[in-house]
Protein backbone atom coordinates (compact mmCIF):
# COMPACT_ATOMS: atom_id res chain seq x y z
CA UNK A 1 0.00 0.00 0.00
CA UNK A 2 1.19 3.42 -1.08
CA UNK A 3 2.06 6.06 1.63
CA UNK A 4 -0.80 8.77 2.68
CA UNK A 5 -0.48 12.41 2.19
CA UNK A 6 -2.80 15.19 2.79
CA UNK A 7 -4.66 16.41 -0.31
CA UNK A 8 -7.19 19.72 -0.27
CA UNK A 9 -9.30 21.00 -2.74
CA UNK A 10 -10.90 23.89 -2.45
CA UNK A 11 -13.04 26.11 -4.44
CA UNK A 12 -14.53 29.38 -3.69
CA UNK A 13 -17.48 27.80 -3.05
CA UNK A 14 -16.57 25.13 -0.35
CA UNK A 15 -14.01 22.65 0.89
CA UNK A 16 -14.86 19.37 -1.53
CA UNK A 17 -12.00 17.27 -0.48
CA UNK A 18 -9.70 17.46 2.82
CA UNK A 19 -7.72 14.03 3.70
CA UNK A 20 -5.59 11.30 3.60
CA UNK A 21 -5.25 9.77 0.31
CA UNK A 22 -2.76 7.74 -1.91
CA UNK A 23 -2.52 9.39 -4.84
CA UNK A 24 -4.09 12.28 -7.09
CA UNK A 25 -4.08 12.84 -10.72
CA UNK A 26 -4.19 16.69 -11.86
CA UNK A 27 -4.99 18.39 -14.73
CA UNK A 28 -1.78 20.53 -15.32
CA UNK A 29 -1.42 23.09 -17.51
CA UNK A 30 1.75 21.40 -19.53
CA UNK A 31 0.04 17.65 -19.36
CA UNK A 32 -1.52 15.36 -16.27
CA UNK A 33 0.64 15.01 -12.84
CA UNK A 34 0.20 12.09 -10.66
CA UNK A 35 0.81 13.24 -6.81
CA UNK A 36 1.50 10.79 -4.25
CA UNK A 37 3.52 11.27 -0.92
CA UNK A 38 7.11 12.82 -0.82
CA UNK A 39 6.30 14.49 -3.97
CA UNK A 40 9.16 17.08 -5.16
CA UNK A 41 7.75 20.65 -4.54
CA UNK A 42 5.98 21.96 -7.19
CA UNK A 43 3.87 24.87 -7.89
CA UNK A 44 1.58 24.35 -11.03
CA UNK A 45 -1.58 25.98 -12.81
CA UNK A 46 -4.36 23.87 -13.53
CA UNK A 47 -6.40 23.44 -16.25
CA UNK A 48 -10.13 22.78 -16.98
CA UNK A 49 -10.34 18.96 -16.44
CA UNK A 50 -10.74 15.64 -14.37
CA UNK A 51 -9.64 15.48 -10.87
CA UNK A 52 -9.13 11.86 -9.54
CA UNK A 53 -8.30 10.83 -6.02
CA UNK A 54 -7.35 7.12 -4.63
CA UNK A 55 -8.59 7.10 -1.53
CA UNK A 56 -7.08 5.36 1.18
CA UNK A 57 -9.50 2.67 1.01
CA UNK A 58 -8.04 2.21 -2.69
CA UNK A 59 -11.23 3.80 -4.26
CA UNK A 60 -11.32 6.77 -6.58
CA UNK A 61 -13.59 9.64 -6.16
CA UNK A 62 -13.58 12.21 -9.73
CA UNK A 63 -13.99 16.17 -9.83
CA UNK A 64 -14.09 18.57 -12.33
CA UNK A 65 -12.21 21.53 -11.73
CA UNK A 66 -12.33 25.14 -14.36
CA UNK A 67 -9.06 26.01 -13.90
CA UNK A 68 -6.97 27.07 -11.00
CA UNK A 69 -3.49 26.13 -9.67
CA UNK A 70 -2.01 23.50 -7.19
CA UNK A 71 0.82 23.63 -4.59
CA UNK A 72 2.86 20.44 -4.05
CA UNK A 73 4.62 19.66 -1.20
CA UNK A 74 6.26 16.72 0.22
CA UNK A 75 3.81 16.19 2.59
CA UNK A 76 0.80 17.18 0.98
CA UNK A 77 -0.97 18.38 -1.90
CA UNK A 78 -3.56 21.84 -2.13
CA UNK A 79 -5.68 22.52 -5.27
CA UNK A 80 -7.26 25.27 -5.39
CA UNK A 81 -9.94 25.51 -7.78
CA UNK A 82 -11.77 28.46 -9.91
CA UNK A 83 -14.91 26.26 -9.74
CA UNK A 84 -14.97 22.38 -9.18
CA UNK A 85 -17.68 19.89 -8.29
CA UNK A 86 -17.99 16.07 -8.03
CA UNK A 87 -18.57 14.34 -11.71
CA UNK A 88 -21.26 13.07 -10.30
CA UNK A 89 -22.78 15.85 -9.70
CA UNK A 90 -21.81 17.88 -12.85
CA UNK A 91 -24.22 19.89 -14.12
CA UNK A 92 -24.62 19.44 -18.14
CA UNK A 93 -26.28 22.75 -19.09
CA UNK A 94 -23.53 24.39 -17.32
CA UNK A 95 -20.89 23.05 -19.31
CA UNK A 96 -23.05 23.93 -22.18
CA UNK A 97 -23.26 27.38 -21.36
CA UNK A 98 -19.56 27.51 -20.26
CA UNK A 99 -18.71 25.93 -24.30
CA UNK A 100 -21.21 28.30 -25.89
CA UNK A 101 -19.64 31.43 -23.86
CA UNK A 102 -16.06 29.86 -24.81
CA UNK A 103 -17.66 29.80 -28.73
CA UNK A 104 -18.55 33.40 -28.38
CA UNK A 105 -15.14 34.32 -27.03
CA UNK A 106 -13.22 33.23 -29.90
CA UNK A 107 -15.31 34.77 -32.76
CA UNK A 108 -15.30 38.15 -30.49
CA UNK A 109 -11.42 37.84 -30.55
CA UNK A 110 -9.99 40.83 -31.38
CA UNK A 111 -6.15 39.66 -32.11
CA UNK A 112 -4.18 36.15 -32.78
CA UNK A 113 -3.09 36.36 -29.33
CA UNK A 114 -6.64 36.24 -27.86
CA UNK A 115 -8.16 34.10 -30.57
CA UNK A 116 -5.26 31.14 -29.97
CA UNK A 117 -6.14 31.87 -25.75
CA UNK A 118 -9.74 31.17 -26.26
CA UNK A 119 -9.68 28.49 -28.76
CA UNK A 120 -7.49 26.75 -26.24
CA UNK A 121 -9.73 27.04 -23.43
CA UNK A 122 -12.99 25.45 -25.74
CA UNK A 123 -10.87 22.79 -26.78
CA UNK A 124 -10.23 22.25 -23.35
CA UNK A 125 -13.75 22.64 -22.59
CA UNK A 126 -14.94 20.09 -25.46
CA UNK A 127 -12.67 17.56 -24.11
CA UNK A 128 -13.87 17.81 -20.74
CA UNK A 129 -17.22 17.34 -21.93
CA UNK A 130 -16.13 14.00 -23.77
CA UNK A 131 -14.75 12.88 -20.33
CA UNK A 132 -17.16 13.42 -18.15
CA UNK A 133 -20.68 12.83 -19.91
CA UNK A 134 -21.58 9.65 -21.71
CA UNK A 135 -22.13 9.93 -25.81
Amino acid sequence: MAEAFQFELVSPERLLVSEKIESVVIPATEGEMTVMANHAPVMTTVKPGVVTVKTVGGQEERYVVFGGFADILPTGCTLLAESATAVKHIDRADLAQRIQDAREDVADAKDDHSRTKAEEFLHQLTTLEGAVIPA
